[in-house]
């Protein structure tokens, strides 16, 4: 009995000390890129977004799109929508896409792009607000380049943790993006102290 109960034992630290390394490879995979600092937008219901409330204590993940995009935004959007269906069962987890348009994008053309990619309430949101929050944000913050007139803008998604710090950016014409986007933000969340 007593060598059962050592065998137990040593079965049990070594459970926990693979949970630790596995821990620490995440940790160490993912990059810290800086953090995102609190903003304040509107959302497409047209209601005030606070980064400090909707997104504290959550991972999220962030794209800079605009809804009359002829080039990459829907395929993004697409791909978005894929996030979202793939996270579903992660407590926690946001989606948020920042327009580059807000001359164009107001809160009802958001809520109507939102619906064409079945966007779910309270956990995919999309901002607009003044060009130079967005402008600051793109380049300053996620480190993305410049919001202008030009409406070009970066094709990456970006992995943000519980405590606004960037963890990953994800090029979404890369053919395993999507894929490692997922599994990272999983991942992070398994990591609840992260």
């Amino acid at each position: 009995m007593d060598c059962l109960r050592s065998i137990v034992r040593v079965s049990s630290l070594a459970v926990a000390a693979s949970l630790l390394i596995a821990c620490g490879r995440v940790q160490a995979k993912l990059g810290n890129y800086g953090s995102v600092p609190d903003f304040s937008l509107t959302d497409q219901n047209g209601a005030p977004f606070s980064s400090a409330t909707a997104l504290a204590g959550v991972n999220w993940i962030a794209d800079f799109i605009y809804t009359t995009c002829p080039g990459p935004c829907p395929r993004m959007s697409s791909q978005m929508h894929q996030v979202q269906t793939a996270l579903a069962d992660v407590d926690g987890v946001r989606l948020v896409s920042f327009t580059v348009d807000p001359a164009h994008d107001t809160p009802p053309v958001l809520a109507d792009y939102a619906r064409r990619y079945s966007a779910k309430p309270g956990i995919w949101f999309f901002l607009t607000g003044p060009q130079e929050t967005l402008q600051h944000l793109s380049r300053d913050a996620f480190m993305l380049g410049d919001v202008n007139a030009s409406l070009e803008h970066s094709t990456r998604f970006v992995l943000v943790d519980r405590q606004s710090r960037i963890r990953g950016y994800y090029l979404t014409s890369e053919p395993d993006a999507i894929t490692r986007l997922i599994a990272d933000t999983k991942a992070l969340d398994r990591l609840k102290s992260n």
